[in-house]
C-alpha cells in the first residue's frame, strides 16, 4: 500500500444504504443483490476498520458510534464526488426527495430565505418543508423525528443530539428614536437594570442566551423590571415603538429598523450576547440523502450565510 494513496475503503455505498434503510435485506433489495452478499460487504469493510458498524435492535440493524462517524465521512465522500464530476466534466447528479427542516426564530426569518434560495438553485429536485418555532420547540421536533434538522440559537445536553456551528448572532439594546437614550451609543448594564425590559418567551434561544448571561453577572431576571414577555421579535419591536419598554434583540432582527432609525440600538457594557447558531440533528436515525446535502451545503457555503 503506497502511504501516500492509500487503498479506498470498499462498499461504502452498500453500507449507506443499509444505514439509511436500516436493514441489509432492504439494501440487498435496492442493489438487486442477496442479503448474505450485503453482510458479506459490511463485514469486509468492519475487517479493514478493525471495529464492528452496526448493532441489532428490535429486529432492524442501527449504527453503532463508528458507523455513525463513517456515515458522516462516507456522505462527505459521495458529495465530494459528485461535485468533482461536475466542476471537472460537467456532469450533474440530481438528488431529490423531501426535507423536512425546524428553525427557531431568527434563523428561520432572517437566515434560511437566503440559504435556500441558493440552495434550491443548487438542488432543485430537493423539496424542502421548513417550520418556525422557538429553539426549544425545534429541538423538541428533532428527538421525536418530526424533522430531520434543526436550526437553532442554543444548546441542550440530550447526548443523541448533536450540534454543529454554522452563524454567529449579535445582540443589540434597542430603544425608540424619542428615548433618552437615543443619542447614546452605550449604557451600563447598572443603567439599563432601571428600565422596563420586554423579554422574549421562555424556550426561545434569546431568552436563554440572556438568562445565562445574567447568571455570568451574578444576577437573574427577578434582579430587571420586566414589563412585557412577547413571543415574537415584531411583537416587542411594535412594543418598543410605543414605550412599553427596551428590548434586548437580535441584531438580524432590527437591522431594517435600524438602518431607517425607527429604532436607535445601543451597546449595554458588561452585557457579553452574542450567541452562535447551530444546525441540530438526532444521531439515532440516520440522516436522509437530501438532508446529509443540506448539512454539508450549509459547512461548505459559509458565504450564503454570512453575505445576507
Amino acid at each position: 500500500m503506497n502511504a501516500d494513496y492509500p487503498d479506498q475503503l470498499p462498499h461504502l455505498e452498500t453500507f449507506a444504504k443499509a444505514a439509511e434503510l436500516s436493514s441489509f435485506t432492504a439494501a440487498a433489495k435496492a442493489f438487486g443483490l442477496t442479503q448474505a452478499a450485503v453482510s458479506q460487504r459490511i463485514q469486509a469493510l468492519e475487517k479493514i476498520l478493525g471495529v464492528s458498524l452496526f448493532r441489532r435492535q428490535g429486529g432492524r440493524v442501527c449504527l453503532n458510534e463508528a458507523g455513525q462517524r463513517l456515515h458522516d465521512y462516507t456522505q462527505r465522500i459521495f458529495a465530494l464526488h459528485r461535485e468533482a464530476r461536475h466542476e471537472i466534466a460537467g456532469q450533474k447528479f440530481s438528488v431529490s426527495g423531501e426535507l423536512a427542516l425546524g428553525a427557531s426564530t431568527i434563523p428561520g426569518e432572517h437566515f434560511l430565505p437566503a440559504i435556500l434560495s441558493v440552495f434550491h438553485q443548487r438542488y432543485p429536485d430537493i423539496e424542502v418543508r421548513a417550520s418556525i418555532s422557538d429553539s426549544m420547540g425545534v429541538i423538541r421536533q428533532v428527538e421525536h423525528g418530526q424533522v430531520q434538522l434543526g436550526l437553532v440559537g442554543r444548546k441542550t445536553d440530550n447526548p443523541h443530539l448533536e450540534f454543529r456551528h454554522f452563524a454567529t448572532d449579535r445582540m443589540v439594546l434597542v430603544v425608540p428614536p424619542k428615548h433618552a437614550w437615543s443619542k447614546r451609543k452605550q449604557v451600563s448594564f447598572k443603567q439599563l437594570c432601571e428600565q422596563p425590559l420586554i423579554l422574549r418567551e421562555a424556550g426561545s434561544g434569546l431568552r436563554h442566551c440572556f438568562e445565562k448571561e445574567l447568571g455570568r453577572l451574578g444576577m437573574s431576571l427577578r434582579d430587571l423590571r420586566i414589563a412585557l414577555e412577547l413571543g415574537s421579535n415584531e411583537a416587542i419591536k411594535e412594543a418598543v415603538l410605543r414605550k412599553v419598554g427596551l428590548a434586548v434583540l437580535s441584531s438580524y432582527a432590527v437591522q431594517k429598523e435600524l438602518k431607517a432609525r425607527t429604532l436607535v440600538g445601543l451597546k449595554v457594557t458588561d452585557l457579553h450576547c452574542d450567541r452562535e447558531m447551530f444546525v441540530v440533528w438526532d444521531r439515532r436515525r440516520v440522516l436522509s440523502a437530501p438532508a446529509m446535502v443540506f448539512r454539508i451545503f450549509l459547512e461548505t457555503n459559509p458565504s450564503s450565510v454570512t453575505t445576507i
